[in-house]
This record gives C-alpha cells, structure tokens and sequence, in this order.
C-alpha cells in the first residue's frame, strides 16, 4: 500500500493534507474526545463562547493551564516533519489542519490553513486587532487588549462560534482542487471539519488515510489506508516518495 500511495501523490499535479488530533498526540497534546480524552478530564464549557463572556477569568485560568502552559511545551514530531520536508520538495502544497498548536508552522510548513484558527495569537473582543501571545504574556488574567482594554481570546475557535475565514473559504477552495488528500490522525466526528475529506473526494480526489485503526472515513472515502502512528507511518512513506530523504 505504500508503494500505491507513493505512486499516486508523485503522479498528482496537487497534493494536500487534512491532519487532526492524532498527529499531535506523539508531541505530548492528548486528543480532546475519546479515551483519555481532554474531554474525560475537563468540562468543555470553558471554551463555550457564551461562558467566555460570562465567566472570562475562570475560563482563562483554564485556558492558560491547558492550552499554554501544558500544550505550549509541545515539540513538532516526525510526522509534521515529514509534511514539511513534501512541501520543500514539491510534493506537497497546503495542510489544512483542525489543530490549533501551531506544530505545523514550528517543523517548517508554508502554507498551513487553520481551520479552527490558532492558540498563538490572541484576538480582542471589541476592536479585533490581533496579537501574538509571546508579546501579551499571560501572568495576569484575563489578559486586556494594548489599543482598547478591552479583553483578549486565544484566537481559535470556541464552541458556538463561526469557522473562521479566510481558513474556511481556503480549506474548502483546496479539498475541491486537490488530486490527493492524505488524512491524518482526524477520526472524521468534528463538524464541519468532518466535510473537507467528502469536498476532495466529490471532486474525484484520492484519499489517503493515515490512523492508528479505521475510522468513518476508512470504509468510505479512504483509497489506500496506512495504519500505524503518524510518525512511522510518514517516515516510511517520505522514504518511499524520497529516497534518500533527510532524517527526521
């Protein structure tokens, strides 16, 4: 199967990946559903927009623990490493991500569409400027907007808000343009992300599945699925796309 996977992304004039949870999970960030889930261990209502507005410093001392002072000690893996190392080469165009770790960016991808946005900035409520979050620091919450006062959010996406554009527009604009979509460590239950994979394959896309077990996806969509972790799953694949491809 991977040398069918291989031959397909060298033949297509456009390749993206869709990545989700499961390729952070090897950099330390535990995946929010399932077993030992964040979920099993937190009441998502912290990151419910309408709790935000009532509750802003409890949600924020949550939101510092978590997604800052946990997740924020997290290291690109081999995986998002090997994506990188396909867009330098050619073999790769965008990664649209449901994740907000920013892990793509730190192992060297280019062109990353945020579709739940980022926890690396940080976004005022009232005049909307943005901001990264290394130049607010979060010793005091909740953290005040510079320009306005007024407060500041991590700048993804809260339960009850709107996808934000133009990551949404752009995620939608590459599934339906791209040849092959290679689907990593996402079990397809978050919606609307749960679309872009049916976008590409409407469009007549090859779908690549990478997960440790099937999914949703797996019966399908999925062309050539490739079980096992992200990162040895992508290292062998790179090696099989590159040959004397650099170590991860």
């Amino acid at each position: 199967m991977y040398t069918k996977a291989a031959a397909a992304i060298k033949k297509a004039g456009r390749v993206a990946a869709f990545t989700g949870a499961g390729i952070s999970v090897e950099s330390g960030i535990p995946p929010f559903r399932g077993e030992n889930g964040l979920w099993t261990q937190y009441d998502p209502v912290f990151i419910e927009i309408n709790y935000f507005h009532r509750h802003r410093l409890e949600s924020w001392r949550l939101i510092r623990e978590i997604f800052y002072d946990f997740f924020g000690k997290a290291e690109p893996n081999a995986a998002h490493k090997a994506l990188a190392v396909m867009e330098q080469k050619g073999l790769l165009h965008a990664v649209i991500t449901q994740n907000i770790d920013n892990l793509h960016q730190a192992a060297g991808s280019k062109i990353v569409h945020e579709f739940h946005g980022t926890a690396s900035t940080l976004a005022c409520l009232k005049c909307r400027a943005k901001y990264p979050v290394s130049e607010i620091g979060l010793e005091e919450l909740p953290p005040v907007c510079p320009g306005c006062g007024n407060s500041l959010k991590p700048d993804f996406v809260f339960f009850g808000e709107p996808i934000p554009e133009p990551a949404n527009s752009n995620s939608i604009r590459e599934a339906e343009i791209s040849e092959v979509l290679i689907l990593i460590g996402t079990s397809g239950e978050v919606m609307p992300a749960a679309r872009i994979p049916y976008l590409a394959k409407q469009k007549g896309a090859v779908i690549i599945e990478v997960n440790i077990e099937p999914t949703i996806y797996t019966g399908k969509l999925t062309d050539i699925f490739l079980p096992g972790k992200a990162t040895e799953v992508m290292k062998r694949l790179l090696e099989m796309l590159m040959p004397a491809s650099p170590a991860l």
